[in-house]
């Protein structure tokens, strides 16, 4: 009698989990960093809506773009976000099965691959040591972000594992790259809704669908079983 193998069902290799764990770990990482650093603020206290998110890794009390900026345990941001990083770029190496083997899968993990790379500059270049370079990776982080997330919206067309998903992904990339544009048109200085955002608020607008749909991905992708070999009895001649 021999074994023959074979697949069945929507499911997903292991390495898909490990890298969607640390997808995972990635944001919670880098949100507790937020939050810790935030709490290091005394004399002003950080603004949700008027410190920019960079505010918190800058490395010397001082002013920046007229809002004075002291942020006592700047090296936790910083760190935090290299980390992040560092985690989604691992974690982009081990999930391409998770999607169809076609084109948009590639350029849309190896933007996201840049994105990662730009968070990890925001971290190495604080806004208030290299500027230039902290403003191109910032950028490079949100833009790439957000367009990625549409590319693979795209490439999860016609697989049913992403059922529910697709709409998702490639609304979270429009917000994303639309709140951008207001971002860097300083939309917060028209007026109305905008002003009371505020250049923080704006941003957060850009990072949040970003890091939400990293988790949310990483969490469903860490639900759908993992491929195990299924033995079936076959019966063979002698």
């Amino acid at each position: 009698m021999a074994v023959s193998r074979e697949r069945y069902g929507p499911l997903v290799h292991r390495s898909v989990h490990h890298g969607a764990a640390l997808w995972v770990a990635a944001v919670i990482l880098f949100l507790a960093g937020m939050i810790v650093t935030q709490l290091g603020w005394s004399n002003p206290s950080y603004s949700l809506t008027q410190n920019y998110i960079s505010d918190l890794g800058a490395a010397h009390c001082g002013t920046i773009g007229g809002r004075y900026v002291c942020s006592p345990w700047h090296l936790v941001f910083d760190i935090t976000i290299i980390l992040m990083g560092a985690l989604q770029i691992l974690g982009i190496l081990l999930l391409p099965s998770a999607f169809p083997n076609r084109r948009s899968r590639t350029i849309g993990l190896g933007v996201f691959a840049l994105a990662a790379c730009g968070a990890i500059g925001v971290g190495v270049f604080p806004e208030d040591v290299n500027l230039t370079a902290h403003t191109i990776s910032a950028l490079l982080a949100f833009a790439g972000g957000g367009f990625a997330l549409i590319v693979l919206g795209v490439a999860m067309f016609r697989d049913t594992r992403w059922d529910g998903y697709r709409a998702y992904s490639v609304l979270s990339g429009f917000v994303t790259l639309i709140a951008l544009g207001l971002f860097v048109a300083h939309s917060w200085q028209w007026g109305g809704l905008w002003a009371d955002l505020g250049a923080g608020g704006m941003e957060r607008i850009i990072v949040a669908p970003i890091l939400l749909w990293v988790l949310v991905v990483g969490i469903h992708l860490l639900r759908i079983p993992a491929f195990a070999p299924r033995q079936i009895p076959k019966l063979t001649a002698t």
